[in-house]
């Protein structure tokens, strides 16, 4: 799954928003199979790929939650971005 996820994320660097949502939505129907590795990713890519892989957490919803938190635990830097997903996460669920 990893290198999938990198080669959709790779195809965001030309992407138009038409584009970008296609990606988007291709990710949140693979669900939970690709949230390990969209949390790691998170973690290191930058601008528009960020926010598509956040997004992506976001909408793939509670299966996210977990991963986050554990990525959170590992690592400091990444904390308030984890708690800021998971926020966003319960809001849509409630």
């Amino acid at each position: 799954m990893h290198s999938q996820v990198e080669e959709i994320l790779g195809k965001l660097e030309t992407a138009d928003n038409t584009t970008k949502n296609k990606i988007e939505n291709i990710l949140v129907d693979k669900g939970s199979a690709v949230v390990p590795e969209l949390v790691n990713q998170l973690q290191v890519v930058k601008g528009v790929k960020r926010g598509v892989v956040a997004m992506t957490l976001i909408r793939i919803g509670e299966a996210s939650v977990e991963y986050l938190k554990k990525a959170a635990s590992d690592n400091k830097d990444f904390e308030w971005v984890a708690k800021y997903l998971i926020t966003e996460i319960k809001g849509i669920a409630a």
